[in-house]
């Protein structure tokens, strides 16, 4: 499961125009389901999303989660952050989980958000979607749930 984390003052989602998600401070998460992805990796980004100390402390450092500042995370699905680009000119999406184990795997990493207490937004699961953001920083994190970068 790969993660993209962009810090932002604020980020929203539409579909057809119309907007169905929406946060102020917090994280956009870009969320892609391998397919040889299983809860476990689900349950370990959720862990390590929430808790990740990127937000700034009362010096400045990024000394603070999501959890101590109390913000939101709208999650995003794209299936794209597994394309391959080593060959040709077009990615191919064969590490890409199927469609159906995909929204299965992403509404998991969701519930596993709320867990937490954190209050989620969401995309339309294989939607084309427009986002928009501001990052705050900029910030922007990468993370793999096998730990490949």
């Amino acid at each position: 499961m790969r993660a993209v984390i962009q810090r932002v003052t604020s980020a929203e989602v539409r579909v057809h125009g119309t907007c169905v998600g929406k946060i102020g401070r917090g994280l956009l998460v870009l969320l892609g389901v391998g397919a040889e992805d299983r809860e476990a990796d689900a349950e370990y980004l959720a862990e390590k999303i929430v808790h990740l100390r990127i937000f700034e402390d009362e010096q400045g450092k990024m000394n603070c989660s999501l959890m101590e500042v109390k913000g939101h995370i709208l999650v995003v699905s794209q299936f794209t952050l597994y394309g391959d680009c080593r060959r040709g000119r077009r990615p191919s999406y064969s590490a890409a989980a199927p469609p159906d184990r995909a929204k299965q795997l992403y509404e998991y990493f969701v519930t596993r958000l709320k867990s937490y207490g954190v209050h989620v937004e969401t995309g339309v699961f294989q939607e084309m979607m427009d986002v928009e953001l501001v990052n705050n920083g900029p910030v922007t994190i990468l993370l793999d749930s096998q730990k490949t970068f």
